[in-house]
């Protein structure tokens, strides 16, 4: 029986491309490069800001510019997060089912806290537990971030089921013991196609996680 639901947040509760996209485009603009069209930066929303300088600016941690760019990078999609983000349609029903139902349900996400939690709070949901980037000592695909979660809201990993719309959520879901649903309504990158990631479920769209946990698993 599954006692908790836990999600991820970039492309899986919340569309933040277009916000991460425009802070990519914006360290292109300072370099004298024209907009890389959104479609191509769209993919790597996910990866948070090594995928974006990566795909914007074929920037890799180990380039001497990159921390610096990081941090400018940060700041600006900061500066447009909250005008640039939304939920995707069906989350806020599926969110609703889950709470009608008695069944709590939390967020473990990559963002660090001081980004991760004005966005939740700026969208108005209220998750029983959140596990940010910064929170555990060590981020997805390790199971650290999901554990933490389940053993805050006192309930068993077995007990859990884990969606995300990135192939790290998979990993860490088994990882951590978890069932896992990849979220093919998100932003998916583009390691490889959904149906390889081993996920014990694939949704197309929120509302099939819902019909996921009322048939599959007995809720």
């Amino acid at each position: 029986m599954i006692e908790l639901v836990l999600f991820d947040f970039d492309g899986t509760l919340a569309d933040t491309a277009p916000g991460l996209a425009k802070a990519a485009n914006m360290q292109r603009h300072a370099r004298g490069l024209p907009d890389m069209p959104y479609q191509q930066l769209r993919p790597m929303a996910s990866h948070g800001a090594r995928g974006l300088l990566g795909a914007a600016l074929g920037l890799t941690p180990d380039d001497a510019e990159y921390g610096a760019t990081r941090d400018q990078f940060l700041q600006d999609y900061a500066a447009c997060m909250l005008t640039e983000s939304a939920l995707f349609e069906g989350v806020p029903e599926l969110l609703q089912a889950l709470e009608r139902n008695g069944l709590p349900w939390g967020i473990v996400t990559n963002k660090v806290t001081s980004l991760a939690e004005p966005l939740i709070a700026h969208l108005g949901i209220q998750p029983a537990v959140v596990v940010c980037g910064d929170t555990t000592a060590h981020a997805k695909p390790h199971p650290l971030p999901l554990l933490h979660a389940a053993e805050q809201m006192y309930i068993k990993p077995q007990a859990c089921i884990y969606v995300g719309d990135d192939l790290r959520d998979v990993q860490a879901g088994h990882a951590a013991g978890m069932l896992t649903v990849a979220a093919a309504w998100g932003h998916c990158g583009q390691e490889m196609p959904v149906a390889q990631w081993q996920a014990h479920h694939i949704a197309e769209k929120p509302a099939e996680t819902w019909n996921i946990l009322q048939t599959a698993l007995s809720i």
